[in-house]
């Protein structure tokens, strides 16, 4: 006996067997995560230093340049970048690709804490961060007030909002951006402290002793105890103003006698708005092995408590969220797997012409698409774009084995076997042709899923996948479908059946007899039709040669960022001049529903200004339409480097398109010359929007040699005129 007669014979186990594909299959399918892509592990390592006043030289040569050398003996590393700034120095480390995080960052930090003994003796800890290589953050919440100022919204926002975001499971940390978080600004007048012989160490020693937080313990009685406290603190204006700075001969020197003191922030490097509106941002990294939906729709169901106990007068919205194109994507694909379904139930019923022998590929299709989703969960893939892909080309070739087994069973039908043994002789004669077959498409796809790099991290869960569905389909043409076949399968005698098929014979019969005549009136002339195909071969290689090159097209994702860059030296308030006119531009666009702005991003002179576009159903123009557009409008704006751009379309990518690394052994002086003659021939082309250099030696620096002598004698120290330069600055 053929083993596929064993299920023509025992109908239950075929049902069995079918219906536990599908039971597995849903409970899979509420167990498989949702992402845009598959999984890939592209973290980022970040070591960040801060020596507050040094110069970037220094920096660079007493912290990036021996923190590099020991990080660089970690594992998993595949590149290393630093840059050097005035009081900072920033190492990102990017690993390679599914690396695991968790090992390197053990390593590096490792490697960090063997040099700090070697670092100057002022500056801070380093701080070791860790995150996917994106762009930009997955969320941004804006608060915003017109009662409030920013450092009254900070306050509220680190004490009682940010701690409830950085909870959430798999949130990498809820940073805060334009944070104006309070602190006492005490301007030192020099010329006032000269009169009262007070020094900038007087006044440091003077808040320092005021500052103290110490244990003072408790007192023990008989009956009860008494904790007792020492407050040294100062916490109001007044307090500080008041305060002793000096005390000689009965003679008392207070704070305010020689500074001005106000209520402000710790710093002013930084801003962001919300549509034009001054605001504080928290944004949202995703930690990297974490599944993007899952945690910003965590995320998003905690916003709305949030705002409900916001204080009165600060409302809070969602500025940008990712996964709304995630979300967009998935739906659309779903779609296209529904459709696909629809149209090739419609092209088996124009081929076969009978509702009950469209029913068992009918059946068939959806089962082996619900079976796929159990490979999937024994895999560890998840329900992304690539493997919904997968399923939408699974839909042509799961349904074929279904399709030759009913075909065969009927032929059989029709030339007088009873329905029974029809199906036993048929299913004999296809098991081996179906499995033959399965083998051969699982062979094609199979290979693509050792591919390595990026390319083989993405299409890995696609392959299997288009695979396992194969698989699977196979199986249900061998148990279910010959079932079926013996079951459901009839031969009509009515006149209205068999008019129906003819009818579509007899066009399909038309189409094939316009088509032989066609072939024997090309064959007839050959000549000619051996011209047509050479000029057909040779413009193939030149279609080729011109045809656009890419690893994934730019996808619309509802988004487009501008990056300004200004003068080195400027302010923020002159970025912000910049800034506030790509602002101006983005209203001018219909599209535009909201604009985020983050200025002094990556130091004084640079912004973000993001374009939050309506959705896709509410406008008529792509992204990949609006964005040289707008780059027109934005080059009218002189005296800055703005460049609109938008979001990678695949995973892990951050930054420019193109960058370019440029080595010397040389000086910074050097490398600056050759770095702006490169900027220069490119710039000549014409083929560039944007072009734009990290090393910037264009600011003003000034140069101040102390007579030691001179210092000495007037009881000064390098610290107190360290101080009263950084005071004189603040003042004008």
């Amino acid at each position: 006996m053929h083993f596929t007669d064993l299920f023509i014979k025992r109908p239950v186990l075929a049902a069995v067997i079918s219906l536990m594909i599908l039971a597995l299959g849903i409970r899979s399918l509420g167990a498989l995560s949702i992402q845009q892509y598959p999984f890939t592990q592209n973290a980022v390592v970040n070591v960040t230093t801060v020596y507050t006043g040094a110069d970037p030289d220094v920096v660079a040569g007493f912290i990036t340049t021996p923190m590099e050398n020991s990080i660089a003996q970690a594992n998993g590393i595949d590149y290393m970048t630093s840059s050097s700034t005035q009081g900072v120095s920033t190492i990102s480390i990017y690993l390679r690709l599914n690396y695991d995080p968790n090992y390197a960052l053990a390593d590096i930090s490792s490697k960090v804490n063997a040099v700090l003994n070697q670092l100057p003796r002022n500056s801070q800890q380093p701080i070791i961060t860790i995150s996917i290589g994106e762009t930009i953050d997955s969320l941004y919440m804006g608060f915003y007030s017109d009662v409030l100022a920013n450092n009254q919204i900070t306050d509220y926002l680190i004490r009682v909002v940010q701690p409830k975001f950085q909870a959430i499971e798999g949130v990498q940390v809820a940073e805060i951006l334009g944070s104006r978080q309070f602190a006492m600004r005490i301007w030192l007048d020099a010329k006032k402290m000269a009169g009262f012989k007070v020094t900038a160490a007087q006044v440091a020693n003077a808040l320092a002793n005021n500052d103290i937080i110490t244990a003072v313990g408790r007192t023990d009685g008989n009956m009860f105890t008494v904790n007792l406290t020492a407050d040294t603190g100062l916490s109001s204006v007044e307090g500080f103003r008041k305060m002793i700075v000096k005390s000689e001969n009965g003679a008392i020197v207070r704070l305010e006698d020689i500074a001005n003191i106000s209520l402000g922030a710790t710093n002013y490097n930084s801003a962001v708005s919300f549509n034009g509106q001054p605001a504080v941002y928290i944004g949202i990294k995703v930690a990297p092995a974490a599944n993007l939906l899952t945690v910003i729709k965590h995320v998003r169901e905690l916003f709305p408590r949030v705002v409900e106990q916001l204080p009165e007068g600060l409302s809070g919205k969602i500025v940008y969220d990712a996964t709304d194109f995630v979300n967009s994507a998935i739906h659309e694909v779903v779609n296209s797997l529904v459709e696909a379904l629809l149209i090739v139930t419609l092209v088996i019923f124009l081929f076969l012409g009978s509702l009950r022998s469209v029913l068992i590929p009918v059946v068939a299709i959806p089962l082996s698409i619900i079976g796929t989703f159990f490979m999937m969960l024994l895999l560890g893939y998840s329900i992304n774009l690539l493997t919904l892909l997968a399923l939408v080309l699974a839909n042509g070739l799961v349904v074929d084995d279904a399709i030759i087994v009913v075909e065969n069973v009927q032929r059989h039908m029709e030339n007088g076997m009873p329905r029974f043994q029809a199906a036993i002789l048929g299913a004999r004669e296809l098991a081996g042709p179906i499995i033959a077959i399965s083998v051969v498409l699982i062979a094609v796809y199979a290979p693509i899923g050792f591919m390595g790099g990026l390319t083989g991290a993405l299409f890995t869960e696609f392959a299997f996948t288009l695979a396992g569905a194969v698989g699977v389909s196979a199986i249900i043409a061998l148990t279910l479908s010959p079932m079926m076949c013996s079951r459901l399968l009839k031969i009509a005698h009515g006149k209205q059946r068999k008019t129906f098929v003819e009818i579509v014979d007899e066009q399909f019969n038309k189409l094939q007899q316009s088509y032989q005549r066609l072939l024997h009136r090309s064959l007839n002339y050959l000549p000619v039709t051996a011209v047509f195909i050479i000029i057909i071969l040779t413009s193939i290689y030149f279609l080729f040669i011109t045809s656009k090159s890419e690893l994934a097209p730019q996808e619309d994702q509802g988004v487009i960022i501008t990056q300004v860059t200004t003068a080195a030296n400027a302010t923020l308030a002159q970025t912000q001049l910049y800034s506030n006119e790509v602002f101006r531009i983005y209203q001018s666009f219909p599209e535009t529903e909201r604009v985020f702005q983050i200025d002094g991003i990556n130091g004084l002179n640079a912004s973000i200004i993001g374009m939050g576009l309506k959705p896709w159903d509410q406008r008529k123009r792509t992204s990949n339409e609006i964005q040289p557009l707008l780059q027109t409008e934005l080059d009218k704006i002189t005296g800055g480097i703005i460049a609109a751009f938008q979001l990678p379309s695949l995973p892990g990518s951050s930054g420019l398109p193109v960058q370019f690394v440029i080595l010397t052994t040389e000086s910074f002086t050097q490398l600056n010359e050759v770095s702006q003659a490169f900027i220069d021939r490119a710039r000549n082309t014409g083929m560039f929007i944007f072009l734009d250099t990290d090393l910037k030696l264009d600011q003003a620096q000034v140069s101040i040699l102390l007579d030691r002598d001179k210092t000495s004698q007037m009881g000064l120290t390098m610290a107190d005129v360290g101080n009263i330069l950084s005071s004189a600055l603040s003042e004008g």
